[in-house]
């Protein structure tokens, strides 16, 4: 069932991203296509390995000795620990590894640190370092909590690869198996992989803080320069399994130090600005090694999606200009940096998405507002210290059960200067610019939060019917949809479509705050990926393709099903390897 790329050009007027978004928008008298059924034969396999390949098994820590979570909001703080791999290991078990096995009648599935829409996850991730011994290039195998090695490379080839940035610095990638979530969810797939590349950004920003690690990411190199580095390119791979598509290269470097972090191969050995030329270079020393490895194959047969193929080459992108992520001032963050609470580690692996609501469990406003603070962008604390300091997502609220806040709709405008194109935007209740909407402060809200209620009221039946008729909107304290600005200053703005996947991070990112900070306020959170686009534009008065919704989000009380049985994610007697040593898969 391949979907054919005029449905794109029947979009006139629009560039390649946003007609991609208008044909894949849900509506309720037709939802966006997909196959129409579960096609279980072909379920593709979780795991990505890397047959031939050696596997080195990394060490779980004897105990939580992880700072308290709400010291991630005042990181300085925290110590930069070695890199090493017990250290490593923690990095990527809270980000990236299992948290639990959930079981029903015989069959088990994982679940893991990071959301994933459908719990497909089509993300995965590599790490390039020396703390093994040779500097190589290794893909983390969640199931395992370990490290296959694609290639060892040449120290020359480090050292100019790590040139500019702070000592102890290494790097981390994040790719897509598109087939993931195409294999459920069809052309609507690529807006998920993106949510999902999101998530893993928040979470390794969020794990790596708590080792005193900053996770910067490389965004002026192109996805051509990823591939290369992590070994996408490798033919035989992308002729025997499904394609990987390269998302990012990030740094990982101490928190507290105290220069410029660039955001690519900015400079060479001799402190000298490199050219596109060079970068070339560097890439090609990496990418010239020997590779070893075969990846296996995740499903028998596949259905193509020339709409996502489109998307995805259009969106590709180049290589842009560098510049460098300021070091967090000293005493900055936002917050006192308290010593109790819930560990971060708890925190990371306690994280679960609710798939019920008990339709009566509320949240105090205190607990609302601190939420929203934290999802606020903050150039000094995590997740937000790890990406470009210019928000896009702002965040539409259905407020149901907040103790001592009015039911009703409210915005939260992540960037306050947008405050007046989000208003003239917004022309009030169903677009009929001669019914305002309020935009009152609520009067106890903290007084940098630009939080606005746009109208009272009782609006459950509105988010349930907006998220696709699902009742786990209406039921839980509050729903949220995230707007993005998708004219020129987005997603097809001179500077290429290869920001539109960039809005569906930032997306993740928040949607993985709401996550974490649901589980520290003692309810739960879900993502939402099914929604009817323009009813929700027409809840907030929007009236044009300015603003549109990219996700969904709820929290509340969970329901928890007691059919589940719940297993731990990794056996922990389990046969260890020496540190530097490497096993055969």
């Amino acid at each position: 069932m391949a979907t054919p790329d005029k449905r794109l050009a029947l979009q006139a007027g629009l560039g390649p991203a946003l007609a991609y978004h208008e044909a894949t928008k849900h509506h309720p008298h037709r939802y966006a296509r997909s196959l129409g059924y579960m096609d279980l034969a072909n379920q593709p396999n979780p795991f990505r390995r890397y047959a031939g390949a050696p596997l080195f098994l990394l060490p779980f820590p004897e105990s939580d000795d992880s700072p308290a979570f709400d010291r991630l909001y005042a990181p300085r703080g925290i110590p930069s620990r070695p890199v090493d791999a017990l250290s490593i290991g923690e990095f990527f078990e809270c980000a990236l590894g299992l948290s639990a096995w959930k079981e029903y009648r015989g069959t088990r599935w994982e679940l893991r640190c990071n959301p994933s829409s459908g719990n497909l996850h089509p993300t995965e991730g590599y790490l390039i370092s020396d703390f093994a011994g040779p500097p190589a290039v290794y893909h983390y195998a969640p199931k395992e909590h370990g490290l296959e090695r694609r290639c060892v490379f040449a120290e020359s080839a480090w050292r100019a690869l790590r040139a500019g940035f702070p000592e102890g610095a290494y790097f981390v990638g994040l790719t897509s198996v598109q087939w993931r979530e195409i294999w459920k969810y069809g052309e609507r797939a690529y807006r998920y992989c993106n949510h999902d590349v999101g998530h893993a950004v928040a979470a390794l920003s969020c794990s790596g803080a708590a080792l005193g690690w900053r996770v910067a990411l490389l965004d002026a190199l192109s996805d051509e320069d990823v591939a290369a580095l992590l070994g996408l390119d490798r033919e035989q791979d992308r002729r025997a399994a499904e394609i990987e598509h390269p998302d990012l290269l990030a740094a990982v470097a101490p928190a507290n130090h105290a220069a410029a972090i660039p955001n690519g191969l900015w400079m060479d050995e001799d402190g000298r600005t490199r050219t596109d030329t060079d970068v070339a270079a560097v890439v090609r020393a990496v990418a010239g090694a020997v590779w070893t490895g075969a990846a296996n194959r995740l499903s028998a047969d596949h259905v193509p999606w020339d709409i996502i193929e489109t998307v995805t080459t259009a969106c590709r992108k180049p290589r842009t200009g560098m510049r460098g992520y300021a070091p967090p001032q000293a005493g900055s963050g936002g917050e006192a940096a308290p010593a109790s609470g819930p560990s971060a580690r708890r925190i990371f692996q306690q994280r679960r998405s609710a798939v019920d609501m008990d339709g009566a469990t509320g949240i105090s406003a205190a607990a609302f507002y601190r939420i929203l603070e934290r999802t606020m962008p903050d150039a000094a604390r995590p997740p937000w210290w790890s990406v470009a300091p210019e928000p896009r997502i702002h965040l539409g609220l259905f407020v149901h059960r907040v103790t001592g806040l009015p039911l009703g709709l409210y915005l939260l405008a992540r960037d306050p200067g947008e405050v007046g194109a989000l208003r003239e935007a917004m022309r009030g209740r169903s677009g009929q610019a001669g019914t305002p909407w309020l935009w009152k402060k609520p009067e106890d809200a903290p007084a940098a939060l630009p939080l606005f209620c746009l109208d009272t009221g009782d609006y459950r039946r509105a988010a349930t019917e907006a998220s696709c008729h699902q009742d786990i909107a209406g039921d839980g304290a509050f729903c949220v949809t995230m707007f993005a600005r998708m004219d020129d200053r987005a997603a097809d703005s001179p500077g290429g479509p290869w920001r539109y996947p960039r809005l569906f991070w930032e997306a993740g990112m928040v949607g993985q705050v709401l996550y974490l900070e649901a589980e520290r306020a003692g309810v739960r959170g879900t993502g939402i990926g099914c929604y009817f686009d323009d009813v929700v534009h027409a809840c907030f008065g929007l009236r044009d393709q300015r603003y549109q919704s990219l996700y969904h989000f709820t929290i509340g009380g969970p329901v928890e099903d007691p059919r589940l049985r719940s297993l731990p994610p990794y056996k922990r007697d389990r046969r260890e390897t020496p540190a530097g040593v490497i096993e055969s898969s």
